[in-house]
């Protein structure tokens, strides 16, 4: 079967003898097949939520500063923030190399600089950059041409919702998710002694992935950010 959401329904589907969806009455059915969807998606939650820093949700941003504007929103799938990543991008014709931004905190600029974002005058390639309490970066000074600021962070998890839809968690993890899923599906039928085993066999899934994909990128282990 494919791998996306009408595919790991159906894994669920088949491993229960129910007959599988397609792609015609994927979006209306009810029932059990309506739970066995929020089954699929109640278990990629849980992996999600288990790790933020699974590495199938590292992304890297790039945002183009404006001339004068020191305020820069978040992306909005943004769970975790490496703020030691963030950096000006080298630019040959804005006569600039790569540059580490400095952290400041908010509390030290408010004391110290927060006249300088209503002076334009005070202008130049960014130094700092400080998170603010509202999802924002500043950065300081504030450019004085449009620099590229880079930086890493990782995504917040998503449900599927389209039958074609595709997970986020790598393939390879298929059968984890589906484990996860049945847990959830014997909860619906009642079936307590299966679902305990799903969940302690979902359960190791989980530890696997974590035994493989955690711990492989300490370095930015200490300086998330979390909203």
């Amino acid at each position: 079967m494919a791998y996306d959401f009408i595919g790991l329904v159906n894994d669920v589907n088949s491993r229960l003898n129910e007959v599988e969806l397609t792609t015609d009455n994927f979006d209306t059915v009810t029932g059990f097949f309506a739970f066995a969807k929020e089954a699929v998606n109640s278990s990629i939650r849980q992996i999600q939520q288990e790790e933020y820093e699974w590495p199938w949700n590292h992304a890297e941003e790039t945002e183009t500063l404006t001339v004068a504007e020191p305020r820069y929103s978040y992306p909005n799938d943004a769970k975790t923030i490496n703020m030691n990543s963030i950096r000006i991008k080298r630019n040959a014709t804005l006569n600039v190399g790569t540059v580490k931004l400095k952290n400041m905190t908010y509390e030290e600029y408010l004391e110290k600089y927060a006249d300088a974002e209503y002076n334009t005058e005070i202008k130049g390639c960014p130094t700092h950059i400080i998170r603010t309490p509202s999802r924002e970066l500043i950065c300081y000074p504030m450019p004085d041409k449009a620099y590229e600021m880079v930086y890493e962070y990782y995504r917040i998890g998503y449900d599927l919702i389209s039958a074609t839809d595709v997970p986020s968690i790598p393939e390879q993890y298929r059968f984890t998710i589906v484990d996860g899923a049945m847990h959830y599906a014997y909860q619906f039928r009642g079936d307590t002694a299966s679902s305990n085993a799903m969940l302690q066999k979902f359960q190791q899934g989980i530890k696997h992935l974590r035994s493989i994909n955690i711990n492989r990128t300490d370095y930015l282990r200490d300086t998330r950010v979390h909203f």
